[in-house]
């Protein structure tokens, strides 16, 4: 995290959310269950959509996101195996959460290196808590001055 990100946190102004997946209506579905401020002391968000690898790649790479959110079932490119690969290559990589259809799929979350799991259909209050307590964690790391 940049010394920027850091101070923007902390002033409670906003937390840039990337959400991706090639279908709108996944996106909508995590916006929507999130919300703005998913927890009374959480940032707003500042949504970010990507429906490609490229956006999301394009994004990442700018250093200005402070959680993705990634389709694991996304097509093309699924978010599972994008989080891996952002995980083993990015440093500093902001923390990841993907979406699963199946709860037996947690197992490919873990290998992914995932900070976090929303399963669909999404629950609102589990989805603005899990995002909140990873907003919070990434709030309070040791900044990293590049």
């Amino acid at each position: 995290m940049s010394a920027t990100t850091s101070s923007r946190l902390d002033s409670g102004a906003s937390a840039v959310v990337l959400v991706y997946s090639q279908r709108d209506e996944v996106r909508n579905a995590v916006r929507s269950a999130v919300g703005r401020r998913p927890a009374a002391d959480a940032p707003r968000i500042e949504w970010v959509e990507c429906a490609n690898y490229s956006q999301v790649k394009d994004q990442l790479d700018s250093g200005d996101i402070d959680l993705a959110i990634l389709d694991g079932d996304a097509q093309p490119t699924g978010g599972v195996g994008l989080c891996r690969q952002f995980k083993n290559e990015i440093t500093d990589c902001p923390p990841i959460m993907v979406t699963l259809l199946r709860q037996v799929d947690r197992w490919l979350a873990a290998w992914s290196q995932a900070d976090g799991v929303l399963l669909r259909p999404f629950d609102p209050v589990i989805a603005a808590s899990t995002v909140a307590d990873i907003l919070r964690t990434r709030d309070s790391a040791i900044p990293l001055i590049r």
